[in-house]
């Protein structure tokens, strides 16, 4: 695997409409990425992500797409696109695009064509199914499946012309594509050669363990206190998965040099990742899998779990060890899905953000894997102080929100405490670029309001300062460039029972690291029952050395020998 130059690879993923505003309307835009290039060319890393820019409704930002070739006009145009791929090709980087297809927008022409009528050609492009036998269609229960959308309510939506309902995973706006129809397929995979032609340098493949479905679609089964069945096991890895993804590969990306495709697949496990990431079997380069932002969830959805650090050590360990010989992992805190983990596994108090900001960048980076770095990570952005559900915009909040108060019987404040702690809105918003109302993101109005922790925290007063988590991750990403250990040496984790020190080891040669980092806010002594007193001191975020293996709030160290 020594040819792959994704091992070695940092990726920076942009949420376009909250990177930066050129025009003013308030929606950031593709000239306000152009404009920030350098920003990221400074910091080093060597691939950059755009979330969906193509033309869609925005029901879910996005990720509800009506036209997979051109450019969202909110976003520019594919002159602009291809000036922001030239300027990212320019500075040495590469730059991947989102996939979304497991499901289109129902205003893409493929669904407006497929609703159409039960003779319409395109009719089983998309998931269509009688009402439930011996029930009237349309009436509540009548569905085909018990299945609940990941957005709250029921999976499916009735279509009163046709006295027939069609399947959305996720928003009502979001039909499930059928992938089991080969001419869906080839349209696919005809749309991802048509952008790699244009000069893309690959995907990053939104929920693609979910596009092969169990057939028939069948019931799922409902726990306690729950509105639907869970229909998880009927669509996520399902039993052509492997078969789609390798003719995927084959049909698209075999024979093209230098790409990079990575798979988000929610619950995928580790010995399923070593299958999808095996290089002989021609699938994805590496998958997004979820445990360990998973880790602070307990089973009741509505309730927040303290983290226990040894559960974190123990998913980190399991998937480090799993994918050790075959497949590769990837590495990330944050994206446009998760909460900023500075606020959600860090301090985001003024004492210790910036200490716990570079050491969770500390632990992460230093794994076996390619790190993924989300807009304002390497600024240390914290979560929003949100105060109601008005100040929320995600239609994954809302519509959770709304289910959990009039199905489940919750109270307001019940979901509003896990919404503030772990919803998407505190990725989305506006990056902080510098001190000025709308922390310089936009003149005009911004979609999503700016964190008004802006004033301290932004690019600008990063950039100026040499102690700055920004400054910090470029030396993060110059370590991984630079010592080969970091890509390919072996993991050691130490200390494994360890509820506040997080420690390993990465070997490659005669070359041995030590990584430790204090997920605590007290000086934790660091007994490994091995002598590191003459290894070189590569990276410390505090500003003294650990005393006698004391280290202090948040630190984290790398040393070498």
């Amino acid at each position: 695997m020594t040819d792959l130059w994704w091992k070695s690879a940092v990726v920076y993923q942009i949420y376009p409409r909250s990177f930066a505003d050129a025009d003013g309307d308030g929606m950031g835009d593709l000239r306000g990425i152009i404009d920030h290039l350098d920003h990221l060319a400074g910091l080093g890393v060597d691939v950059i992500w755009l979330s969906p820019i193509y033309p869609s409704p925005q029901d879910d930002n996005g990720y509800d797409i009506s036209d997979y070739q051109d450019i969202e006009p909110v976003f520019g145009d594919l002159a602009t696109f291809d000036e922001l791929l030239a300027g990212v090709h320019e500075r040495g980087m590469k730059l991947i695009m989102d996939l979304v297809v497991n499901h289109s927008s129902d205003e893409h022409p493929w669904f407006v064509e497929s609703r159409s009528g039960k003779d319409s050609p395109k009719r089983d492009w998309y998931w269509w199914r009688p009402a439930r036998e011996g029930m009237q269609p349309g009436a509540p229960g009548a569905e085909p499946t018990n299945w609940g959308s990941v957005f709250g309510g029921s999976a499916w939506e009735f279509d009163e012309s046709s006295g027939e309902y069609y399947l959305h995973l996720f928003s009502t706006k979001q039909p499930d594509l059928n992938w089991e129809n080969p001419a869906v397929r080839q349209a696919v995979y005809a749309m991802m050669n048509w952008w790699l032609d244009r000069g893309i340098d690959g995907f990053r493949m939104d929920v693609i363990n979910m596009i092969s479905k169990v057939l028939p679609l069948a019931d799922g089964r409902v726990t306690a206190g729950s509105a639907y069945g869970d229909g998880s096991p009927g669509f996520v890895g399902g039993p052509r998965l492997h078969e789609f993804l390798q003719e995927m590969h084959a049909e698209v990306f075999a024979g093209r040099d230098a790409l990079l495709t990575v798979g988000e697949m929610p619950g995928v496990t580790v010995d399923e990742a070593k299958l999808f990431t095996d290089p002989e079997r021609g699938e994805v380069d590496m998958v997004f899998q979820f445990d360990h932002v998973w880790a602070d969830r307990g089973d009741d959805p509505w309730r927040l779990e303290p983290l226990r650090l040894t559960k974190l050590k123990g998913i980190f360990h399991r998937w480090q060890a799993g994918l050790a010989e075959v497949g590769w992992n990837s590495l990330y805190w944050n994206n446009h899905d998760q909460p900023r983990v500075v606020s959600r596994y860090g301090d985001d108090s003024a004492a210790h953000r910036v200490a716990s900001a570079k050491m969770l960048g500390t632990v992460l980076h230093l794994h076996r894997g390619t790190p993924y770095i989300y807009q304002g990570e390497e600024l240390g952005m914290t979560n929003y102080p949100f105060r109601t559900i008005e100040d929320f915009r995600d239609i994954e909040a809302l519509g959770q929100y709304a289910q959990a108060l009039d199905q489940e019987g919750r109270t307001p404040e019940e979901v509003l405490t896990v919404l503030r702690a772990r919803g998407r809105d505190n990725a989305r918003t506006p990056m902080q670029w510098d001190a000025s109302p709308h922390a310089g993101f936009t003149t005009g109005t911004p979609w999503l309001a700016v964190n008004p922790n802006h004033v301290e925290i932004n690019a600008e007063a990063a950039h100026a300062d040499p102690d700055s988590v920004y400054h910090y991750y470029r030396r993060l990403i110059e370590l991984r460039h630079t010592e080969p250990a970091v890509v390919d040496g072996d993991f050691t984790m130490l200390l494994p029972d360890h509820e506040q020190l997080y420690a390993f080891t990465r070997r490659l040669g005669a070359t041995e690291l030590l990584v430790v980092g204090n997920f605590s806010g007290e000086p934790v002594r660091a007994d490994l029952g091995d002598d590191w007193s003459g290894a070189e001191l590569l990276l410390n975020n505090l500003p003294k050395p650990p005393d006698d293996w004391t280290l202090q709030p948040w630190q984290a160290v790398v040393y070498r020998r």
